[in-house]
């Protein structure tokens, strides 16, 4: 009884710390949280930036030039819906992944990551799609999106409406 109690016990903390993960980030990220639908987590960051996070989702979110502003976020689990405002010039908001990096300049878009592949979906606007060690990426348009796996082609597609459904579903949409 007590190796279940300890096991349950553990169980529980590591729930705790999962869950914290996902709401632990930079103070200086210039992001505040707020729950939303469906157990996602919103995050309004002060550069005009929205990031829905799947209840659960593990990310971070990154400031690489320390301005005080995210341009990044590194999500190793679940899915995150990102609204980046257009900007001309500079460097392209990024969300990278174990298997791929999507990059944008300004659009909205979905990031899902499994246990062997990372799924991109645009909803709005242009984003740039590649592998995480880099190669020949492509560009997604509204309504297309694209499967990345350790090997194989980046094969973009329209996505059906069941596909879009069911992982807009899962981020309160």
């Amino acid at each position: 009884m007590r190796g279940i109690t300890r096991a349950g016990f553990f169980v529980l903390l590591w729930s705790s710390l999962v869950m914290e993960y996902a709401a632990a980030q930079p103070a200086n990220a210039g992001c505040t949280a707020s729950p939303s639908a469906a157990g996602t987590q919103t995050w309004r960051c002060d550069n005009g930036i929205t990031i829905v996070a799947e209840n659960g989702a593990r990310f971070e979110l990154k400031d690489a030039n320390r301005d005080g502003h995210i341009d990044s976020v590194e999500l190793s689990s679940k899915a995150l819906l990102v609204e980046v405002p257009k900007k001309p010039g500079g460097t392209p908001f990024k969300v990278l992944t174990p298997q791929a990096i999507a990059a944008v300049r300004g659009t909205k878009w979905a990031v899902d990551v499994g246990e062997a592949k990372t799924s991109v979906f645009v909803a709005d606007g242009r984003v740039g799609v590649s592998r995480r060690s880099r190669g020949r990426g492509v560009s997604l348009g509204p309504g297309e999106g694209v499967d990345v796996e350790a090997t194989g082609a980046l094969t973009v597609k329209t996505w059906g409406q069941p596909r879009v459904d069911a992982l807009m579903a899962r981020l309160g949409q």
